[in-house]
């Protein structure tokens, strides 16, 4: 049994992934979000509306060893990214300080949208974040507030969460998605539970007393071009109508590496697009 604990702010699906890893592994969980009724059982409940400056009546009296902030902005556009990422975190970085309580460290989840590569170039930690859409550079604002907090802290860049309850793409493929096959548009992928194990990784290192670095990408081993993965799934489910249409989602094309974190010992689960979907669509 462990003595560690962890607050999750933000828990919801890839959260209560993350909560269900950490108690498997003896770990007290705190679990805060607006509606607490969803939470995993033996999590601890923090019922918190993050845009409320009040500290949570919930709030644990002893501090939590690990702080994990790994909130999806309820609305979608410029106000609702900042009031999540960026005044959300300011909130519990002040109820922290009001409670005179320090973690050991601080997670930020982020994600991949910092980056605006677009020419399939290879991408990793340190690569130029030059975002060009609100969302990018919210998320850049948000990390530097996590970053200089005081309390020592690592960001993690996710890219493309699927998983169960996340299958948009096996949508449109049942629809005749069609893409277009040259210039390849490549994409990043992680399973929603590896997106959590990954979390869960840093977190039992740095408890281990392995040195974290401030920076890490979320992703599976093989970023591949948006085609060969419709094929592939149109292949695997028997689709053999096509759309009259063309639809791309043109958010840039690059591939995102994940050899800092697989140079720490972690290993995804679902190491490509292919183990990923076919759990899904057995399951």
């Amino acid at each position: 049994m462990s003595d560690l604990s962890a607050m999750i702010v933000g828990c919801g699906d890839v959260g209560s992934r993350l909560a269900r890893q950490l108690l498997a592994r003896g770990w007290q969980v705190h679990g805060l979000r607006r509606t607490v009724g969803q939470l995993p059982a033996g999590v601890l409940p923090v019922a918190a509306d993050l845009s409320d400056a009040s500290v949570p009546a919930a709030w644990p009296e002893r501090s939590p060893d690990y702080l994990v902030y790994c909130v999806a902005a309820s609305q979608h556009d410029e106000a609702g990214y900042r009031a999540a990422y960026v005044e959300g975190l300011r909130n519990v970085l002040a109820w922290l300080a009001h409670k005179g309580q320090r973690p050991r460290r601080l997670l930020f989840v982020s994600s991949s949208s910092v980056y605006a590569q677009q020419n399939g170039e290879w991408v990793e930690e340190g690569a130029a974040t030059e975002p060009e859409g609100y969302s990018g550079r919210i998320m850049l604002e948000a990390e530097r507030l996590a970053l200089e907090s005081g309390i020592p802290a690592s960001v993690v860049r996710l890219t493309g969460i699927y998983g169960p309850g996340r299958e948009w793409l096996l949508s449109q493929v049942r629809q005749g998605y069609r893409v277009v096959e040259e210039p390849p548009l490549y994409g990043n992928r992680i399973h929603a539970e590896d997106a959590a194990g990954l979390l869960a990784f840093l977190l039992q290192a740095d408890a281990e007393g392995v040195e974290l670095q401030d920076c890490y990408i979320g992703v599976d081993d093989d970023p591949a071009p948006l085609a060969e993965v419709v094929a592939w799934l149109r292949q695997y489910m028997g689709v053999t109508e096509w759309s009259d249409e063309q639809r791309v989602r043109r958010t840039g094309s690059k591939r995102c590496s994940n050899a800092r974190a697989r140079a720490l010992g972690w290993v995804p689960q679902y190491a490509s697009y292919k183990e990923g979907y076919a759990a899904i669509l057995k399951g």
